[in-house]
């Protein structure tokens, strides 16, 4: 495009998202979009089209994740855009980038009845830090650019814009794309740094609690970097089993025992049982470091006199200060050596956990087996979806470059998951845990990654049963009332070889090793259908 030149506003968004860095695009295409498609052949961006629209904001959310960049799902309107809409709240809850795009009703048609018309932005703004429609041609480009600043500002979260298909279609004259705006970082406050430091120091049992934004390979080497500098036990939570999250070992023998807890980012909700006694204790002080007035005034009315301090600031630079204000001053503590050895705490008898039959294999077994190839990959990512399956799997694969589902407890995004990350790193391999319930979600995304040529290898518990449902009927209903969470123990790895994956079924540890190193020889989308012992997760003890 040259200045002046008539260009059609669908170009001046693909320039846009040319000038913001965009790479990839996962979209599904529909009426409102297609001046888009069009539009984005004379870009570098590469379009990967996906199945379902809620898939396509699962990769965005796995780019955003894995990059710290914003990802990017193109939806059509109507049902296109509600359906993209519902996968919005994982990104919210696990304060991941993500811009969503959506083809909307013309404008010069709306309240005359037009083709799919709806209030798209009023459907994403509970599940988006920010939602509007575009509303001239001439704006497109600088409504571009501010989804991506805000996506990335404060607590990192999903933005959306619908684009309305007559300004898609309009024709204007050219202009430079809009200067990329970098997001806005408040400063820390020196004054709120040295309190927090002050108050660590006074306290004998500290602990520092970080949000889902640190759960991330840049994150969690950000976390490890100022606990070794502040000599104080720096956590990462973002699983919604909070307190019990199994990949964090005896963490609620470590929460009571805590007199101090700094939260850095991190929500005070339902994962930390609302700063209640017996989970806390009653005389903790508390310090809350957040973007967030609200999430703090929030923090404040629930703790009241126990609320030491609080400051209203992003959290990388408050971490980043603290880390630089205490560099060379950290005494070691035996309450550091002790978090780190109940963190790790694994059950003595999960190293004898076998299946009771020859049929199927526990998921100890199944886990350690997965580990145990992981190993030999050191720049795999390793991701892990919800349910029973997925807690033995977070208890027992650890990894810095990894994906969960997050605090929203959604599951099924997985397989999307696993396809964003293979565009992000294709020259390693990329292993995706889940349940049978769960990958019945997005199946068909095997077809997308057949297309793309993108291959990675998911590995399915399958025990026949929703099971996480399952074992609350167990718990609180009863045996004799354990009804209509039934699955059938369907041959998902053939569905998969169809499609024109590889497949393999398996019910021993060996034939799961085996299966594994051909998935990744295949150099296909690989299912692994394990038959797997149905067994609750676990809640860890000591």
């Amino acid at each position: 495009m040259k200045d002046g030149a008539a260009v059609r506003g669908a170009d001046l968004v693909a320039a846009a998202l040319e000038n913001v860095g965009v790479k990839y695009i996962f979209t599904v295409s529909g009426n409102h979009v297609m001046p888009l498609f069009d539009a984005l052949l004379a870009t570098n961006i590469k379009l990967i089209h996906a199945r379902h629209e809620a898939a396509c904001v699962h990769m965005a959310d796995a780019w955003g994740r894995l990059t710290g960049e914003a990802g990017v799902a193109l939806v059509t309107g109507g049902q296109g855009h509600s359906n993209a809409v519902a996968a919005l709240y994982m990104a919210l809850a696990s304060e991941s980038p993500v811009v969503l795009l959506s083809g909307h009703a013309g404008l010069n048609e709306l309240g005359r009845g037009a083709f799919q018309e709806m209030p798209q932005a009023d459907l994403a703004r509970p599940v988006a830090k920010a939602s509007w429609t575009s509303r001239s041609a001439a704006s497109l480009g600088t409504d571009i650019s501010k989804a991506f600043s805000l996506a990335k500002s404060g607590r990192s979260g999903p933005v959306h814009v619908s684009l309305p298909v007559d300004l898609l279609e309009q024709t204007i004259p050219d202009a430079a794309p809009p200067p990329v705006t970098p997001a806005a970082s408040a400063p820390p406050d020196a004054g709120a740094v040295g309190e927090v430091l002050a108050q660590i120091k006074a306290a004998s049992k500290p602990l520092m609690l970080c949000g889902p934004m640190f759960c991330t390979e840049r994150g969690r080497a950000m976390m490890a970097k100022a606990s070794d500098a502040l000599g104080v036990p720096v956590i990462g939570m973002e699983s919604p089993r909070g307190i019990n999250d199994p990949a964090l070992g005896a963490f609620a023998e470590v929460l009571a025992q805590a007199d101090l807890i700094v939260l850095i980012g991190k929500p005070l909700d339902f994962t930390l049982k609302f700063g209640e006694a017996p989970a806390v204790s009653s005389t903790c002080k508390w310090g809350v470091i957040d973007s967030d007035k609200t999430l703090i005034a929030r923090a404040a009315k629930a703790l009241g006199e126990r609320l030491a301090m609080s400051c209203v600031a992003d959290a990388a630079p408050v971490l980043a200060a603290l880390i630089k204000s205490s560099e060379g001053k950290r005494a070691a503590t035996g309450w550091l050596q002790d978090v780190g050895s109940l963190l790790q705490f694994q059950p003595p008898q999960w190293t004898s956990l076998r299946s009771a039959g020859r049929d199927h294999i526990h998921p100890v077994e199944m886990c350690r087996t997965i580990g145990a190839f992981l190993q030999g990959h050191p720049g795999a990512t390793y991701i892990c979806d919800g349910g029973e399956v997925g807690q033995w799997a977070q208890a027992l694969i650890h990894r810095d470059r990894r994906l969960i589902n997050g605090i929203a407890g959604t599951i099924g995004a997985s397989l999307p998951f696993a396809i964003a990350a293979k565009c992000h790193r294709p020259e390693h391999p990329v292993v995706a845990v889940m349940g049978d319930g769960t990958f019945g979600f997005h199946m068909a995304e095997f077809d997308t990654a057949v297309r793309y040529g993108i291959p990675f290898i998911a590995v399915v518990g399958n025990d026949a049963r929703w099971n996480a449902e399952y074992q609350i009927q167990l718990r609180q209903y009863g045996a004799d009332r354990a009804r209509n969470c039934e699955l059938l123990p369907a041959r998902y790895d053939r569905a998969v070889e169809a499609l024109g994956g590889f497949g393999a079924c398996v019910s021993s540890a060996d034939e799961l090793g085996d299966a594994l190193t051909q998935a990744h020889s295949s150099g296909k989308p690989a299912c692994i259908n394990v038959m797997m012992e149905s067994v609750a997760a676990p809640i860890i003890r000591r």
